[in-house]
């Protein structure tokens, strides 16, 4: 996608990609390797005049060592910051933001005196690593710490415990900071998850207007502290107090960010490639409201069925507008496409997806 908004600017594309003919490499030329491959990662180097990471699993070394041979805009400093919990809550805590209360744990006994102060429920996560649920454990009560420290510390990983925030909702900030200090954030999306991956974004959120300004000028600030290039995604919690908690950032384009696609004057990606190439920043208005709905493995053959059918084209009050990546397994749970939702009002756009029939849960 990123490719696909860089094309009509004049830039072409390589992608490194361990999956032969990935989504990126059905659109750009593709290096089939190892995120942590060196080798690959200075043919890299050599055969192009700006890289950029577009996920946190890439190799903070590598990425240092191709800051040494190309032009890397978003570094490695803040992948490395990113990529470990307790390195970022600290980077926030410095930057102004809220976080919910939190203990590094080192052992069973320490996770005990950590759900004694904090309370439950509390989340209990891998400091790296861990995405879409993975990597976290939520303990109910006492009795739970040893299964919880048991299932995590299996996988050597730090440990960090969280205070659970009673929230009224999950919104999240798609932020741009330029290599030239320019910066734009895109409306908050409201964000809806199950079984921990995210199921829908609606935008605009269902919110209060003075919090989502509060919201957009805390992801600016954010950004600016962390000395962002590229996107920053912010993502938050609206706790029941009235007051936003940030939960965790990402250094990258943002799945809560599809929406931008067609909603606003400026996709998200293209604001990317705008920020790392020190164009100026396109406009984030938001043209049309909007509901994203992800396409999970388990959804494919009714999307398909869908968009082969006349209700693909949608109705006066919903427009869909159909992604899928082109990725070669369908797995329950795993991210193959998603959809845009136009509508002149976003509970419109709820409820075609409650009729499409594909989403039902049970």
């Amino acid at each position: 996608m990123m490719a696909l908004a860089g094309a009509p600017l004049g830039y072409r594309f390589v992608a490194l990609d361990p999956a032969p003919d990935g989504p990126s490499g059905q659109v750009a030329a593709q290096i089939v390797a190892a995120y942590s491959d060196q080798e690959a990662a200075a043919e890299l180097a050599q055969r192009t005049d700006v890289i950029t990471y577009e996920f946190e699993n890439v190799d903070a070394e590598v990425a240092a060592l191709l800051e040494e041979r190309s032009y890397v805009p978003q570094g490695s400093r803040l992948l490395y910051t990113t990529q470990h919990r307790l390195r970022e809550k600290a980077a926030l805590e410095a930057a102004g933001a809220t976080v919910a209360p939190y203990a590094e744990v080192k052992s069973e006994a320490e996770l005990d005196a950590a759900v004694q102060r904090l309370g439950t429920p509390c989340v209990l996560k891998t400091a790296t690593g861990g995405y879409d649920g993975k990597g976290q454990f939520v303990i109910r009560g006492r009795s739970e710490v040893t299964s919880a420290y048991a299932e995590l510390a299996v996988t050597g990983a730090e440990l960090v415990l969280e205070q659970f925030i009673a929230f009224r909702c999950e919104i999240s900030v798609i932020a741009a900071r330029s290599s030239l200090g320019e910066t734009s954030t895109f409306p908050p999306a409201e964000n809806i998850h199950r079984g921990g991956i995210l199921h829908a974004s609606i935008v605009p959120a269902r919110v209060p207007a003075d919090v989502l300004a509060e919201a957009e000028r805390l992801a600016a600030r954010i950004a600016e502290s962390l000395g962002a290039v590229g996107l920053l995604a912010v993502e938050m919690f609206y706790g029941e107090d009235g007051r936003l908690y940030v939960n965790e950032v990402a250094p990258r384009p943002h799945n809560s960010g599809h929406y931008t696609m067609e909603a606003c004057t400026t996709s998200q990606f293209e604001q990317h490639v705008r920020a790392i190439c020190g164009l100026p920043l396109g406009s984030p208005e938001l043209r049309t409201p909007v509901v994203m709905v992800n396409v999970l493995g388990e959804h494919l053959d009714g999307v398909t069925k869908l968009m082969l059918s006349p209700g693909s084209v949608g109705t006066e009050k919903v427009r869909p507008k159909f992604h899928l990546y082109g990725k070669a397994e369908a797995k329950n749970g795993r991210k193959m496409g998603h959809i845009n939702l136009l509508c002149g009002d976003t509970a419109d756009a709820l409820r075609w997806i409650d009729e499409a029939g594909i989403w039902s849960v049970g």
